[in-house]
């Protein structure tokens, strides 16, 4: 039996992920080779000070790397293979074009990931799920599996959310439930409140439930607190539904004190919060959520489209204390979507367990960061409003522009640009537009798009091209 002895403190992996990333960095290092029988789960548990389950899941993912095999009654062996994980392919098998061509830039995408040691570790992740695959064809119940919603909580905890399991699902992305929240919260002619310039897709949800979705006045901080009793008073509302980290399109971030502020309104009025949270995971550091200043009235959405990438099509839900709205949040649910594809759970369940969830996210920050500052540099100073993290600008039109001759201007540039009247809930919308900073566009392209976006804001539409 092979003496081997690993230091787990050269991993910032999970213990059994690190274990499996021991053995692969050893056999290519030579310190262990094909055929070494490695020692049992009880004898590596003892000497490394750890549960022997956790040394049996990492030979497990081992196994599944295709870098041990092991024989009952005989022990673990190692196969030799450290190169990749089995049925990973090869890092130049070419993307298939069909693919690669779909795109749809009016979208408020996050940038795409184009470091090569990630996107080998995000196939890793993928390929190793193959060992499951079976298991992860079958129906499962609704809300997710085990294994998933305790990944949906390590990723909740992020945002300082410690829900039970029992209050936690995993539902197949943001829009589907936001249509079950609101469908289970009021009736057609019933009134939900939102921000007046809000995320588009809420206007859409409301008018598929004959919902009245009216919006509310705003500051640099969010909607004002006075104005959302004043509608709890008249409106008699049953939900607020708030953007209030990143916001889209307008791209602020709701203070913690303007947070309290609204909790406590809603508390008083029993008025229920439907948190969007959708890109409350790209600061590292970002206010409190909704739901921790009123964990019994709020249903928080932790969409993945925005942080890690909108064809996961999965969110992890944090819902209030309430037996009643739970049972009928799950039966919309069920009628709506059946189940979360398990196999899309499964792999953020890996990729927030080993890390890589953690590296897109920091790569994402670091590629959105230098997006903003590239259009800070080029586009005329205070001539829109924008986060260092948010995918886009929010642009008012200055010189005569309306939006839509800008949004036609642009619409061969590469840019997402969409007109404020996607986003206006109630009155004349602002001539202003959202443009998208993120998605497959690469950086040269991006700084071409945007000289041509500052030519155009130099003067009037006159000036800046010739329409026929």
């Amino acid at each position: 039996m092979k003496n081997w002895h690993p230091d787990l403190g050269q991993s910032d992996s999970p213990l059994y992920m690190a274990i499996a990333d021991l053995i692969a960095a050893d056999l290519r290092s030579g310190l262990l080779a094909a055929g070494d029988k490695l020692p049992t789960h009880r004898a590596l548990a003892k000497r490394l000070a750890i549960d022997v389950t956790t040394v049996a899941r990492g030979y497990l993912e081992a196994q599944k790397r295709g870098l041990v095999q092991s024989h009952v009654g005989r022990g673990t062996f190692v196969t030799g293979n450290a190169a990749a994980p089995a049925g990973v392919p090869p890092a130049d098998t070419p993307a298939d074009p069909r693919r690669a061509a779909i795109v749809d830039p009016s979208m408020n995408m996050p940038p795409e990931p184009d470091d090569p040691a990630l996107l080998a570790r995000m196939r890793g992740g993928l390929a190793a799920l193959s060992a499951d695959l079976v298991p992860l064809l079958r129906y499962q119940g609704f809300g997710g599996a085990a294994v998933d919603k305790e990944a949906a909580a390590l990723w909740l905890a992020r945002r300082g959310l410690t829900p039970p399991q029992e209050r936690i699902f995993v539902t197949p992305g943001a829009h589907p439930t936001l249509l079950a929240i609101l469908g289970t919260l009021a009736a057609a002619g019933d009134t939900v409140l939102s921000e007046n310039i809000t995320y588009p897709g809420i206007r859409s949800i409301a008018a598929q439930l004959r919902l009245r979705l009216a919006g509310l006045p705003m500051d640099g901080d969010g909607i004002l607190p006075d104005a959302f009793a004043a509608a709890c008073e008249r409106d008699r509302p049953k939900a607020l539904y708030l953007n209030p980290t990143l916001h889209n399109p307008l791209t602020f971030t709701m203070p913690a004190a303007r947070r309290a502020e609204i909790a406590a309104v809603a508390q008083r009025y029993r008025v229920p919060i439907v948190e969007d949270d959708a890109y409350g995971f790209i600061p590292a550091d970002g206010p409190a959520p909704l739901a921790a200043h009123a964990p019994d009235l709020t249903w928080h959405i932790g969409g993945l489209s925005k942080c890690i990438g909108a064809g996961l099509r999965l969110a992890y839900v944090a819902a209030p204390d309430d037996s009643r709205a739970l049972w009928s949040f799950a039966g919309a649910m069920r009628a709506g979507s059946v189940m979360a594809s398990p196999l899309t759970a499964a792999l953020a369940t890996r990729w927030t367990e080993d890390g890589t969830a953690e590296a897109i996210l920091a790569a994402l920050r670091i590629e959105t960061a230098e997006r903003q500052a590239l259009a800070a540099s080029l586009l005329p100073t205070g001539s829109h409003v924008a986060d260092p993290l948010s995918f886009n600008i929010w642009l008012p039109l200055p010189h005569g522009w309306t939006r839509s001759t800008f949004s036609a201007y642009m619409r061969d540039s590469g840019l997402g640009v969409v007109a404020s009247d996607a986003f206006t809930v109630d009155g004349t919308p602002p001539e202003a537009v959202r443009v998208c900073l993120g998605g497959p566009i690469a950086r040269p392209q991006l700084r071409s798009a945007l000289e041509f976006m500052a030519h155009a804001l130099q003067g009037p539409p006159e000036m800046a091209g010739s329409f026929f």
